[in-house]
């Protein structure tokens, strides 16, 4: 049964904690001449959600979140707990379903069958639930609930390089096999899975809704080509795939410090920077994941930087960087490997942390 929060958090420390949240504001802009800029929301912590686990679970890094039409969060952790919370916890099942309140609400994933070490998650317009593989190569689709793998695109432990296994030479090319996916996107409009193969292979490949191979684009980049702001190709980790409500595909060049934008056959629109900090130098990259705010127009991008440890707001329009909160750190609000991020219908940020993080926090909108 689930237990209610230790009582030791007084008020003022949660005011304390959430004054912790410090606004940056940056003035980085892809697209000059913008007339008018939006004033960004603002957030705060909440330091109640989610609820505390069940049975002494704990997670392990959270490499996936994604939000469904309820509102439900879902998360995709590694299991990965370390030697001394084995001695003293239980590994949290791999994905775990929140409603708005914080509750467990259902959890599940056999990792007989689950790609042992997910990456990315996605909710599809019928409420089944996308799971990268990772370093195994598959993208798999289940049921809401779980209990039915209906779709896996790739063969688990088969990737597509040289010899089939990650220690090979990524070709880039395979219809069939899949190397590191990261990412993965399902369009409302036919069912076609874009999925980010960006470990490993660095490309963007889509599949349609049964399965079959439809088309790819990207290739790795040189550091001339990633300077000089050439499209369609990507410096390292191909990170993120995400569909607008504009028709477009926004993809996370992770290395590469931007967000570059294609329409659906693959030709290149345009580059949204995100070089802030000391993301675009400490050779991880700056541009890890990205959401966009819930309005139709899709006013806001909200982009997770785990170099800076710091959540972005860009105008969506422009691409310019209108504010930032968070900072390296374990307090509330504080990011260490900040990962993914998703949005809830409220404009609800749930921001998903791996390694030295392995939790999830929820930042309220409380505004502009």
């Amino acid at each position: 049964m689930r237990t209610g929060r230790p009582g030791f958090i007084s008020a003022s420390a949660v005011i304390i904690i959430i004054a912790l949240l410090s606004l940056r504001i940056a003035s980085k802009q892809s697209k000059p001449g913008t007339a008018h800029v939006p004033p960004p929301p603002k957030f705060e912590i909440d330091p109640f959600w989610p609820k505390p686990l069940p049975d002494r679970w704990v997670t392990g890094e959270v490499s996936g979140t994604c939000v469904d039409a309820q509102d439900h969060l879902f998360i995709v952790n590694r299991v990965n707990l370390t030697p001394d919370e084995q001695k003293n916890a239980k590994p949290s099942p791999p994905v775990i379903e929140f409603d708005p309140e914080g509750n467990v609400v259902n959890s599940w994933g056999d990792l007989n069958v689950l790609a042992p070490s997910p990456h990315g998650c996605s909710v599809d317009y019928r409420g089944n639930v996308w799971i990268g593989g990772g370093n195994d190569g598959i993208v798999q689709k289940y049921t809401h609930d779980g209990r039915k793998l209906l779709l896996q695109i790739g063969t688990r432990s088969r990737v597509d390089s040289t010899d089939g296994t990650t220690a090979g030479r990524a070709l880039n090319s395979s219809h069939t096999l899949l190397n590191g996916p990261a990412g993965i996107a399902a369009d409302p409009t036919n069912g076609d899975i874009y999925i980010a193969d960006g470990y490993g292979n660095h490309r963007i490949v889509v599949f349609d809704h049964s399965g079959n191979f439809l088309r790819q684009w990207g290739e790795q980049a040189t550091e001339a080509q990633s300077n000089a702001g050439v499209g369609g190709v990507f410096l390292g980790t191909v990170h993120c795939v995400v569909l607008g409500n504009n028709g477009l595909v926004y993809v996370c060049d992770r290395k590469g410090d931007r967000i570059q934008v294609f329409d659906k056959m693959g030709k290149y629109q345009r580059s949204i920077m995100i070089k802030s900090g000391v993301g675009s130098g400490a050779g991880v990259g700056s541009a890890w994941s990205l959401a966009f705010s819930r309005d139709k127009a899709q006013t806001f991008m909200f982009v997770t930087d785990g170099a800076d440890e710091m959540l972005w707001t860009l105008d969506h329009a422009s691409g310019q960087i209108l504010s930032g909160l968070g900072r390296p750190g374990h307090q509330l609000g504080d990011f260490s490997y900040l990962h993914t991020i998703a949005v809830d219908s409220k404009d609800n940020l749930f921001v998903g942390e791996t390694v030295n993080g392995r939790r999830i926090q929820k930042f309220r909108g409380v505004g502009n």
